[in-house]
């Protein structure tokens, strides 16, 4: 993980309020999120989670996670923000997604940003590492951090909270 400085931290914080106006799209009840990709200061992707297309009635936003067997691995009814940029990165922009940063936003229940938690989701940093995404950043709470994607997929994986 490499902690932005000031200056890296001002240009990124824009990548993040784009990423927290997308996020009020977002049709989940339960988390409203945001993810902005970028290459070389040029935007190639942004999107929300929502739930997958055509099903937008079978939610489960609202149902107890603990509910679902260990092995469901995602407990949400939702696509996430960042697999749906990563999707439609591929479709529209297949040979600038390589190397790109991706952007995390979360609103809060007033729909103010969020801070980041630890790197958890292994689902979206294994499809980051897929397609060759160079970087995750997050917005902790007391600094914006840089994450290798190896790295947060190995953090995802050794989340414990």
């Amino acid at each position: 993980m490499q902690i932005l400085t000031w200056e890296e931290s001002k240009k990124a914080e824009k990548y993040f309020q784009l990423a927290w106006e997308i996020a009020k799209n977002a049709t989940c009840e339960r988390s409203k999120c945001g993810c902005v990709i970028v290459k070389n200061d040029k935007i190639i992707w942004q999107w929300w989670n929502t739930p997958p297309k055509g099903l937008e009635w079978q939610r489960r936003c609202t149902c107890d996670k603990n509910s679902y067997h260990r092995k469901v691995t995602d407990r949400t009814c939702c696509i996430h923000a960042e697999q749906r940029a990563v999707m439609d990165a591929l479709r529209n922009y297949p040979n600038e997604i390589e190397g790109a940063d991706l952007y995390f936003m979360r609103l809060d229940k007033d729909w103010n940003m969020s801070k980041s938690w630890k790197p958890y989701c292994t689902i979206c940093s294994k499809m980051a590492l897929d397609t060759w995404i160079k970087h995750f950043l997050l917005w902790h709470e007391e600094w914006i951090a840089e994450y290798d994607t190896e790295e947060y997929n190995l953090l995802s994986y050794q989340y414990t909270e």
